[in-house]
């Protein structure tokens, strides 16, 4: 079977939907190698994370035969056609315009958040991405949610059937999978110049992340804790260092950015609580990293985190930052609890293992073309 994925953010992204859209396809390559795996961009990245995903000798580079700017939503079907593609796969949220009847169309859906929070999109780009969606949700032959709440989203706001649409979980990238020695740690810790006890926060700083939360609750946690931030600063970062000023936590509180991929676990792995208190998410990848990690997680109510993290992770209204101290001041003083926490994380997380996912991803693909 020849399968097709639009693969813009596979061939271009080191982040995000890239690492997401590499991953699955990765998947589907390995335990499934008798079939063919067609990735189609319109451009691809000079990158080694990029370049080695295209080694795999059953994943094929497709680049448009005639540059078009519109090549993705309408120039690339006669292409499909040509290439004798049985599925084509969406990764995120669209599906090219008029797919011939011929090809299978699946759409992944990872959130509507430009619909809940129009606040934070500009009005041209909660446009585009409201219009590539609903025509996704209602062109596509099967609709895959990363999340129940996704799922409930897609129904609410765009009133699809819910027997179109199945939920399918994302996992994160096999590295964070693999307990790190210890000497390797230490490395990076001093490389990094990492406190001996900090708090962890990862994501791209903006406001739905809600990293205000966390600064705020840090004056009535432990001082011996420190709190490292990992992502890109948006100008809501401004707001973010006008808090910890004010505060006075400029000692407690470090911000890196551009770390290397294969330095994020280790990162992990040093903290002794993750924090990820966002306001929404689709899903939420970087609790399943924590978990994998063995590191105790503090996240949110209201979205769809508590699918993520599971029952052995602890969840505050993302509004209280008070009651998010006391969530990581009981962990912190409680080693029975984080070591409970840890160990149960990580039995919770295999739900998200590779080899589960690519199953039921690939059922999927054989219920579409199984006769009715």
């Amino acid at each position: 079977m020849n399968i097709g994925f639009d693969g813009k953010r596979a061939a271009n992204n080191l982040t995000g939907l890239g690492n997401y859209s590499r991953s699955l396809v990765l998947q589907l390559s390995e335990f499934f190698p008798q079939n063919q795996y067609f990735v189609y961009s319109p451009k691809v990245k000079s990158h080694g994370q990029i370049s080695s995903f295209f080694k795999k000798e059953n994943i094929h580079l497709m680049l448009p035969r005639k540059s078009s700017l519109l090549w993705r939503s309408f120039g690339i079907k006669k292409q499909l056609k040509q290439d004798n593609i049985t599925i084509y796969h969406g990764l995120s949220n669209e599906i090219p315009i008029g797919m011939p009847s011929s090809i299978q169309t699946m759409v992944t859906m990872h959130d509507l958040i430009f619909l809940r929070y129009p606040q934070y999109y500009k009005f041209i780009d909660r446009t585009i991405y409201n219009f590539k969606s609903k025509y996704a949700c209602r062109h596509a032959d099967h609709i895959i949610a990363i999340s129940e709440q996704t799922k409930n989203d897609i129904i609410k706001y765009y009133h699809i059937d819910p027997s179109k649409i199945e939920v399918l979980y994302q996992t994160c990238d096999d590295s964070f999978k693999q307990l790190i020695p210890q000497d390797f740690k230490e490395k990076i810790r001093e490389k990094y110049s990492l406190p001996q006890k900090y708090l962890l926060n990862v994501g791209t700083i903006e406001p739905r992340k809600n990293l205000l939360a966390v600064v705020r609750a840090l004056p009535a946690i432990d001082p011996a804790y420190k709190l490292v931030v990992v992502g890109k600063k948006q100008p809501y970062a401004q707001k973010v260092m006008a808090e910890i000023q004010r505060l006075g936590l400029e000692e407690r509180v470090i911000f890196l950015k551009d770390i290397p991929f294969s330095d994020l676990p280790s990162i992990y792995q040093l903290a002794t609580v993750f924090v990820y208190p966002s306001f929404y998410e689709g899903f939420g990848i970087p609790v399943i990293e924590a978990l994998y990690g063995k590191i105790p997680v503090v996240s949110a109510t209201g979205s769809c985190l508590e699918e993520a993290g599971g029952p052995y992770s602890l969840y505050v209204d993302p509004h209280d930052f008070t009651a998010l101290a006391k969530a990581v001041n009981t962990i912190l003083a409680d080693p029975d609890l984080a070591e409970r926490m840890k160990e149960g994380g990580l039995s919770f997380a295999q739900k998200f293992n590779t080899p589960v996912l690519a199953s039921q991803l690939m059922n999927s693909y054989r219920n579409m073309i199984l006769p009715a």
